[in-house]
């Protein structure tokens, strides 16, 4: 398959700016051969996803961006080519949506107690299926408080989380396994990052990366649009360190964080390549694998 890829993407259902056929058409649009979805914690939008790749010759996997508690940090681990389906993933994924949509309504109180005049009607106009905190961060986005969606997690919405005791997300001791018998493969996720392993040195990155490779992590992401010269050496040391298997995204989230475009990152500096997704693809159980154009 020839082409540009991008195995990291956010939509509407979580905390990106297009529904998931929206996306499709902008990866066509925008010269993709495939993509992934990779909506936090949540895979209500994979199948429409799918769908609208499939009826725009587009290549795509399933996929969602896993919350994960590890060795004092919270990490993301995307999620890929997975079975929905089975058994051991359901289980994990009502866990997981448990947290994502309790308290609802007191996350509103807390938001409103802030000055920001919203109410669970509003809430329930921007959810996508039940309404979760991703729903109040739309809701928010919708008042033009800010340019960018973080503030509205680092002002109102994280805080809120925090006060209500809704903290608690899964470790990867527990995930990992239950991925791999949904017939899925794991991705660190932007570990340079303040959510991955930022504030350690080289060496305990290094360790935590082979700790996490002991618990069955997969790959890690080879690029990322902000990565430095350094991050992409050392990200390439580790693939190699612990025969991980590389991925690449952009983590894009169209309008709610505009710098970043689909398939090419910041100012366009990369353009990932078909191999990517190919190899991904290689190893798990499903992914829709185009026709070579």
């Amino acid at each position: 398959m020839n082409g540009y890829t991008d195995l990291h993407v956010h939509s509407l259902v979580s905390d990106g700016s297009m529904t998931p056929r929206e996306i499709a058409a902008y990866a066509k649009q925008r010269g993709l051969a495939a993509f992934a979805l990779t909506d936090h914690d949540n895979i209500s939008g994979n199948a429409e996803a799918e769908e609208a790749a499939r009826g725009f010759g587009l290549g795509f996997v399933p996929g969602m961006e896993l919350s994960a508690q590890f060795q004092g940090h919270k990490i993301h681990i995307v999620c890929l080519g997975f079975d929905a389906a089975h058994p051991a993933f359901q289980a994990l994924y009502r866990k997981v949506r448990a947290v994502k949509e309790a308290k609802i309504p007191e996350i509103v109180d807390y938001v409103r107690d802030k000055g920001i005049d919203i109410t669970m009607d509003d809430v329930r106009a921007h959810a996508y299926g039940v309404p979760d905190r991703y729903a109040i961060m739309r809701c928010l986005v919708a008042l033009h408080l800010y340019d960018h969606a973080q503030p509205l997690w680092d002002n109102y919405l994280d805080p809120a989380v925090h006060l209500l005791g809704l903290d608690a997300i899964v470790e990867p001791a527990e995930a990992l396994p239950v991925i791999h018998a949904a017939g899925g493969i794991t991705s660190l996720a932007h570990f340079h990052k303040r959510i991955g392993l930022k504030g350690e040195t080289r060496e305990r990155q290094a360790e935590l990366i082979g700790e996490l490779h002991a618990l069955g992590l997969d790959g890690m992401e080879c690029w990322y649009p902000n990565y430095t010269a350094d991050d992409r050496a050392f990200a390439a040391q580790m693939i190699e360190r612990y025969d991980l298997l590389p991925t690449a995204g952009t983590d894009f989230h169209g309008t709610n964080r505009p710098e970043i475009d689909l398939g090419s990152g910041l100012a366009a500096e990369l353009s990932i390549p078909s191999r990517i997704f190919t190899g991904v693809a290689s190893r798990v159980r499903h992914a829709l694998v185009p026709a070579c154009v």
